[in-house]
Order: C-alpha cells, then structure tokens, then sequence
C-alpha cells in the first residue's frame, strides 16, 4: 500500500524580512491650489449655510458633522486628510464609499462615473465657518494645502441621507447608529441624543445598544415620523427599520414514511476540538447526546422558540455527521459538540427588540473565549448593502479580530428574492470578513451549482468575495438529510444555508481533529479555500467554490503534488519574503503553483470604505536570475489578479489589498521557476488613514507546487529542505471515513 503524503509543514521557517523597495515620487496633482478655491469656496459657503440653520440641541456641545468627498485619484491611505483636518479643527468621525462624476482626474481619457471615498468630519461650528477663509490663506507648499487639493467636494450631511430605509408607516421599532469621537469621552453624544429623542416622543433602548468601533447602534421605539426626526440630530449616521429574524426552517418536507437510519458506535474521533453550535437550542428527546458534551440555555428565563429546537438539532446533526444517507450508518463523529441556544421563543414579531438580546447571547459567547470553532446558522433577514456595515457584522467581526477563532455563518436563503434590487444578496452577519460565510451547492457530485435559495455575492469591498466556501446544503431532486427529535435515530429531508455551514465547520474540526492543534484556525480557514473548486461557476454564486467532501483531498498530496503550509505573525509596514520550495534541480514540464493568504484583522465598522485595518501587498518573483539592471530585487510577475473583485473598484487605486482572503493560480514552465519568493508587505491603517500604532497579524499562507512530470516532487522537496520542513502527521488513525 503507498504511503499517503500529508502536508508539508514549518512553511515559515523559509520566511525572512527583507527591505523594502524604493517608493515611486508621487506624480502631478489634479488641481491647483488656486482651481481648489474656486472649486470649493461656494461649496463650504453653502455648507455653513445649512449647518447654521440647525436647531442648538441638534448640535451638541455645538458640533455639526459635514461630508468631505476625496478625488478618486486620492482614496489610498497614504492620501487621507489628516493634515487638513487637524489644521482646521476637525475630526473624521467615519467613512463609506460613494459614486461621484469628478471634474477631473490622474487617469486618461474623459472622467466617469467611479467609487471614491466620502469621509464624515466633526468639529465645532465655528471651525467650519472659518473654513472659507482659511482655505485662501494657506501656505501654498503645506502639507495641509495639498490634502485640501484632493478634496472634490465639501457639503452637508443632509438629515435623508441619514435615512437608509424609512420602513412602513407602521413600523415602530428602528436601529439607528450614532457618531461617536474617537479617543474621547462621547457621553455627552449619547446622552444628548436620548434627551433630542425624548423631546420627538421616541424611546431609546439603551440597555439593549452595541457599540462596534465608533459608532454606537441602539434600538429606538416610535412612530415613523417621531424616529426619522431624528435624522437632524448631527452624530445620527443611519437610520434604518430593525429587521426581523430569518426564518428558521423554510424548506423542511416532513410528509412521507419514516427515514430511518443508524447511528455510530464509537465515540468521536478525538475529544481536543472545542466546538459550538450557536442556535435555536435541542429538543428533550434527540439521539445525539452521547456527543453533545454541553448544553447550555443563555436564558434559562424564557422557553423555547417554537422551530428552534427542531433548527438546533438539525444544524448540530450537520456538524456532527454531514448529510446522512438513509438506511446507512451515519459517519463517526469528529469531535465533541456545545449546544448553545442563543434563540429562545422571547423572538416574535410582537417584541422584534430581542434580535439584540439575541446578539447580546452571541456577544457573550464569543467573548468566553471558550471555542476554536463555532458556527452560526441565523441571523436578520436583510441582505447586505454597500455603504453601512450592520451591528451584527460589526459586534462579530470585532469579537473574532484576533484569528484564534473559525466560525461559519450562513449567507441565507434568499438566493430566489429580486435580483435586480439585490434581495438575493448575502444576509447580516455572513459579510463579516473575519468569519467564513458558507452558501449551499446542490449536490456532492461534479456537476454541483449553487441552490436556487442560496444567497448570492458580491460582499462589500473589502470583503468582496462572498459566499466564501460552498458545501453541499440540500436542493429539490437532492435534500440534506438530518436527524430529526424522535425515540430512535429518523431522518427529515431538508435544505438549506442552515446545513451547509456546519457541513464545513464540520470539514473544518475535521482537519483539527486528525493533524492536530500545530494548525491554527486561520490555516485551517486557508487550506479549505485553497482546496475549493468553483466548478467554472461565476464568483458571485459560489466565492471560491464548493469544498471536497473527502477530508483526504484537503490534507493529503497526491503524487506530482507537493503542499506546503506557513503560519506566523507580520509586522506593520514590514516586508517578509516567503520562498516556494523547489526541489534541487529545479522542476521539468508545465508547473502550476497556487496560492492561498488569509489573516484575521481589527476593523473599523463607522469606515465601511476603509473596513479593514490591515490589507496585504503581495509580489511573486519567481526567478531570482531574472532582474533588471540597477534593481535589487528580481522582476515580478502577476499572481493575484484584481479582476476577482468589482469592475467599478478596479479604479480604485489600492482595491485587493485589503481583502482578508487572496488565492490565486498560475501556470508556467518549470524551468522558469529559479527560487521563487513571494514578498508580502502589511499595510496597516486606522479609520481610513495611515495608522498610528497598528499591531502585529496572524497569517496563513498555502502554496501548492503540482509538477505531473515530476511524479517525486513531495520527497524530493522534503529531501532538499530536511532541515527546514516536515511532514504534519496525523495524531490519528489513517485512513478515516467522512
């Protein structure tokens, strides 16, 4: 029998920091400083106009927020404003993205239509009304002069665009998020903003508020007039109708004979995994408990949601045996499970307020830092939009910044809702860039496509790519079968994003469970990217594509096949040189190397334009021989190709770097590969501009070298590198069934 090669392992021992390259003088501005005056005078005289027009307790403290919106030329960290605002006695509060028709721009060709970046400024109202003579006194060669060249356009937060759904008439609950000041004490905000709502006759559920960067979310309770009124107030970002929950179990088919199956008799395969199934809690009677290790009720005070049980055995018999097939013994478990019921029956539409406390639950889990992996299959019912990012991305996304944890959470299944308003979009939270959002595909064969109800992409940038993974979640020639409450192990015919997402944290504690904690869960997240096949399918339904059922496929190198894992830390600002290991001689034939980056981050939910705060630059170099003279470095060559993401934000001058996933193949001669490198520079930045004090990152990179005419590449690699790498094997038997 052939030895199976399991992964290459101590990747980052071939890692080194390195100099960076010499910056490129920047090029000629797109306006003068005189053409800026006259661009932007009016505009600030029109500005103060209005924000003078606003009622004093609108204002606290007498603040007033406006919008500056930078020239698409400018959207780049190294351009952000700062300069500027600190001269005139301002501060940027937040961010998003915008599509503006400039004047002018660095690009050839007449302007059009393109994304830029509209930053909300504070500042007393005073320091705007001397803005207008400040801009015609500056020193022409200041650094403030130049920021305030690439400003296109200076203007009121008007009080609708604070409106980002009015809801119906009858709708009387409302979250709304509030403008805070960074590094400040912003009590009087909050307190000023309770006061403004009293005086419309709304109530602000205080007790019920997140906060997630600097922006404050809170539910409010009123008629529709009585909260859209508080638009005026300056620090109010958005308003928008709190959505309900999605539906917990929309495609069960429960008519028809009894589906029975049988359970295994062994325990799981290991007991180290610390796993949770966030959901709607078990029913008394279910044939799982042997390998629910913990069930915990957050709130013992409240019963039941009707479906939630149900949904809550469904999800954790996803996780703990897949999709079973009838009549057959379902596959062993991989690992022990929490059952967590964060759902209970206190959510209905009379009381749509405990969709927070429901987060609230969440919050608190993720915060016990007691899980490696957790998975989540419910949420609001809204899709995602591109301009706010919602409290539950923002509150998750934070909560799982430092990559010590793997979550799955399901994209929804509204894949069937209006394509052309975007209804069919991913849903709240599964655009969050820290956790992994899973969509469902039709089937475990190869001819899989997405399912019909399966929500579909793009995320917001960054964050593009979304679903990030598909797994096989049920259609209607095809259902996912789980088990369902009953005496004796019985199946129900289901489907649903509910599944899939399990079904790859499933994979997931899989690889952590035969190899070991020597993977992190950030390498773990890579190597299930780095294993999916898209199928040919279109980015927007399936990310980066479907995962292998076969654990095998994602852990193990056939021949011709060399796999290789790094893990480690980057430094801000830094470059480190990551070298593809060759064997001595060099490779023959046609090469495919592929290649898979992920890293976790902090992020910043108030700059939906600027989301993530840390983003990856990354040059392949792949022969050293081959450089031009003068230069220190080799030539490069393409790798990471940006049309991955939107067409419009190809104009946006550094889109792709702030993505939190990269992967990407080429394909070469062999004998053009002479010590291959990549060199990966971490650019760190804060609310939108070059950060002050960032930290380190965790990263997981992958590399593939596939060289069918080199049928020894695996030994032969690990025979020119015995020093430096090293087989990760197995902590259990092999081979297994999944």
């Amino acid at each position: 029998m052939n030895q199976t090669n399991f992964l290459i392992g101590r990747g980052e021992l071939l890692t080194h920091e390195i100099k960076g390259p010499k910056r490129n003088p920047a090029s000629a501005e797109v306006y003068t400083l005189e053409q800026t005056q006259q661009r932007l005078s009016r505009q600030v005289s029109d500005t103060v106009s209005f924000l003078d027009t606003l009622p004093q307790d609108a204002c606290p403290h007498d603040f007033a927020v406006a919008r500056f919106v930078l020239n698409p030329s400018y959207i780049a960290r190294s351009y952000f404003p700062t300069n500027l605002f600190r001269a005139i006695g301002l501060q940027s509060v937040g961010s998003r993205q915008v599509t503006i028709l400039p004047e002018k721009w660095k690009r050839k060709g007449q302007p059009q239509d393109c994304s830029t970046t509209e930053i909300f400024v504070a500042g007393k109202r005073k320091a705007f009304r001397s803005l207008g003579d400040w801009m015609f006194q500056v020193d022409s060669d200041s650094d403030e002069a130049l920021d305030l060249r690439r400003v296109e356009e200076i203007g009121a937060f008007e009080p609708s665009e604070r409106i980002l759904d009015r809801g119906r008439e009858n709708d009387r609950y409302y979250e709304v998020g509030v403008h805070l000041l960074a590094d400040e004490d912003s009590s009087f905000i909050t307190g000023e903003f309770s006061k403004f709502a009293e005086k419309l006759g709304a109530k602000v559920h205080e007790g019920l508020s997140f906060q997630a960067g600097t922006l404050w979310f809170v539910p409010v309770e009123g008629s529709q007039d009585q909260v859209l009124g508080l638009s005026k107030f300056v620090f109010v970002r958005v308003i928008r109708p709190v959505p309900k929950l999605r539906g917990l179990l929309p495609h069960v088919r429960r008519n028809g004979p009894i589906i029975e199956c049988d359970l295994p008799s062994q325990d799981p395969l290991s007991s180290e995994p610390r796993v949770a199934i966030l959901d709607g809690g078990l029913p008394d009677s279910n044939p799982i408990g042997r390998w629910v290790r913990n069930y915990h009720v957050m709130d013992s005070s409240a019963l039941d949601d009707v479906e939630g049980p149900d949904h809550g055995l469904a999800a954790t018999s996803a996780f703990l045996f897949g999709a079973i097939q009838p009549e057959e013994i379902a596959p062993r478990p991989y690992s022990y499970v929490d059952h967590v019921r964060v759902l209970d029956n206190g959510f209905n539409d009379e009381d749509p307020l405990l969709l927070y406390r429901t987060l609230g639950h969440i919050e608190e889990v993720l915060l016990s830092r007691q899980y490696e992996f957790i998975n989540l299959s419910l949420g609001p019912d809204i899709p995602i939009e591109d301009t706010e990012v919602h409290t539950w991305t923002s509150v998750i996304d934070d909560l799982l910044s430092d990559g010590d944890t793997f979550m799955t959470v399901a994209v929804g299944n509204n894949g069937s809702r209006d394509d052309v308003l975007r209804y069919d979009r991913v849903q709240v939270p599964s655009d969050s860039v820290n956790a992994i959002a899973v969509g469902a595909a039709t089937n475990t064969g190869k001819n899989w496509k997405r399912a019909s109800y399966s929500a579909r992409g793009p995320g917001r940038s960054p964050g593009f790519i979304k679903p990030d993974l598909m797994a096989f979640g049920g259609s209607s020639r095809e259902y996912f079968h789980v088990l369902v409450a009953a005496p004796r192990p019985e199946l129900v015919p289901i489907q649903g994003t509910s599944f899939a997402a399990p079904s790859i944290l499933r994979s997931a504690v899989g690889i952590r469970a035969v190899l070991g904690s020597g993977l992190s869960p950030l390498a773990i997240k890579a190597l299930l990217i780095h294993a999916a096949d898209d199928n040919d399918q279109e980015t927007v339904d399936v990310g980066w594509g479907k995962v292998p059922e076969d654990l095998m496929e994602i852990i193990s190198c056939p021949d011709g096949v060399a796999r290789i894992v790094y893990q480690g830390e980057l430094k801000p600002g830094k470059y480190l040189r990551a070298a593809l290991p060759l064997p001595d001689g060099g490779l023959t034939g046609n090469v495919t190397v592929k290649a898979t980056f992920t890293f976790a981050c902090n992020t910043d939910p108030q700059d939906s334009a600027s989301y993530t705060r840390a983003g990856l630059e990354i040059t392949f170099r792949p022969n050293e021989k081959k450089l031009k003279d003068g230069k220190a470095n080799a030539n490069s060559k393409s790798f990471f190709r940006r049309k991955k993401f939107a067409a419009e934000a190809e104009l946006r001058s550094d889109m792709g770097k702030w993505e939190t996933s990269l992967h990407d193949t080429v394909r070469m001669r062999g004998s053009s590969l002479d010590k291959p490198v990549f060199d990966i520079h971490y650019n760190a930045r804060e609310s939108g501009g070059a950060a002050s004090s960032a930290q380190k990152i965790k990263y997981a990179l992958i590399i593939t070298v596939e060289a069918p005419k080199h049928p020894d590449v695996y030994s032969d690699i690990l025979k020119s590198y015995s020093k430096l790498l090293t087989p990760i094997q197995p902590q259990v038997s092999v081979p297994i069934r999944v």
